[in-house]
């Protein structure tokens, strides 16, 4: 796709980086074809490739409308198309480029932008925990599962685990579950002070300084440790893994950050890169136990984002559960962040069709990867949602108790 750039965004950073995505488009179409928004709304304007027109449009010198930013929200920016595409286009890094010129060139109305910011502001904010408290009191939601013990031992191989910004409230079971596994595996998670929200929130809610400055918090948090020899910084929300894996492009052009990101986002792994050599010795004990039904719901940021896909299947089968197919597996649940919050509608309709094809095959668990799919798929869902780290932990004490 050849394209000239505007003089408004020639010789800049974004510019040049778009041109070169943008040259990489060979209009094949491949991408339409497994894009989940397209799939329900029909419009050639609501899948990759013609956002990716519009875009073009943009960085040409065409005036963005409110129109060009409706059909750009509305993407779920899920990466499917990455993953289809024979061309290696980088759609993800060019839409957020496009969203960021279409911010500046055709703002938001005063309403859609006060929106984003409570959404930042309460999501990533203090003010989470005590409203989740709140509505817990009042039977609004349910209350989340016991966390259980944190491990006390210290172990000579360590590595730091980032809590997150709404996990710790909304499922603190979670991370409490990721450190026994970890710790039963002869590894201590430590939690750096002053860590916390990733950034991506911010980053997707039109703030994307405000996504920086949560990207250099954790940088600083987390030097002294991995200075001190940490070998990996452990992601169990696959979210935060794909925003953190980004830090080092996200800050390339920061003279004090650049090499300290890149080294960040080189340490950066997913429980599912690390756990399965790990765990290779206790499989044969985890895999006595009682065969559940289970069903694996592979959020877009662990397979499409991170590339990663079928590791976790294959652990669990490992450990004894019956695995359940899945149709349509590479396709959003409609979570993706704030989405479910900004496009309510096409997000419940997603969320609707993941349903009904994880419990096509009378699951008896529900299991994924990060907190977002999990709140979102279990609001509706009438067996147990969880992670699936949680489930390997419940897995591991079964087989202590068994000895």
């Amino acid at each position: 796709m050849q394209i000239t750039l505007a003089e408004f965004i020639r010789d800049t950073p974004e510019g040049d980086e778009a041109a070169d995505i943008l040259r990489r488009c060979v209009h094949c179409g491949f991408c339409t074809a497994t894009c989940p928004t397209y799939q329900i709304l029909g419009d050639e304007l609501d899948g990759p490739r013609g956002r990716i027109y519009l875009i073009k449009q943009m960085l040409e010198g065409a005036r963005p409308t409110h129109r060009t930013q409706q059909h750009l929200d509305r993407c779920l920016t899920c990466l499917n198309c990455e993953t289809t595409c024979p061309s290696g286009v980088q759609y993800g890094r060019l839409v957020d480029i496009g969203r960021q010129v279409a911010r500046e060139r055709a703002p938001r109305p005063w309403h859609a932008r006060l929106w984003r910011a409570l959404i930042r502001g309460f999501c990533a904010g203090p003010l989470f925990a005590p409203a989740l408290g709140l509505a817990r009191v009042l039977r609004l939601i349910p209350p989340p599962r016991e966390p259980g013990a944190w491990p006390t031992a210290r172990h000579a191989r360590r590595m730091l685990l980032l809590t997150g910004c709404v996990q710790p409230s909304m499922a603190p079971n979670i991370n409490a579950a990721t450190a026994r596994v970890f710790d039963a595996l002869g590894i201590e998670l430590l939690v750096a002070a002053g860590s916390g929200c990733c950034g991506a929130i911010r980053h997707h809610t039109d703030d994307p300084i405000g996504g920086l400055a949560d990207a250099r918090r954790n940088i600083d948090a987390w030097w002294p440790h991995i200075e001190s020899g940490v070998e990996a910084i452990v992601m169990n929300a696959s979210g935060c893994g794909s925003m953190t894996r980004e830090y080092g492009h996200l800050l390339r052009l920061d003279p004090l950050y650049a090499a300290k990101a890149a080294r960040v986002s080189a340490l950066t792994r997913d429980v599912a890169e690390v756990l399965p050599a790990l765990m290779t010795p206790r499989l044969p004990q985890l895999a006595r136990g009682r065969s559940e039904r289970v069903v694996f719901h592979p959020p877009c940021t662990l397979q499409h984002a991170q590339r990663i896909r079928g590791v976790v299947e294959t652990l669990l089968r490992d450990c004894g559960a019956q695995v359940m197919p899945v149709m349509d597996s590479h396709l959003c649940c409609g979570s993706a962040g704030t989405y479910s919050l900004l496009q309510s509608g096409l997000s419940a309709q997603l969320r609707d069709r993941k349903l009904d094809a994880l419990l096509a095959g009378a699951p008896e668990t529900i299991l994924s990867a990060n907190v977002g799919c999990i709140a979102h798929l279990a609001a509706r869902a009438p067996v147990t949602v969880q992670h699936w780290i949680e489930w390997v932990d419940a897995r591991l004490a079964a087989s202590e108790a068994l000895i």
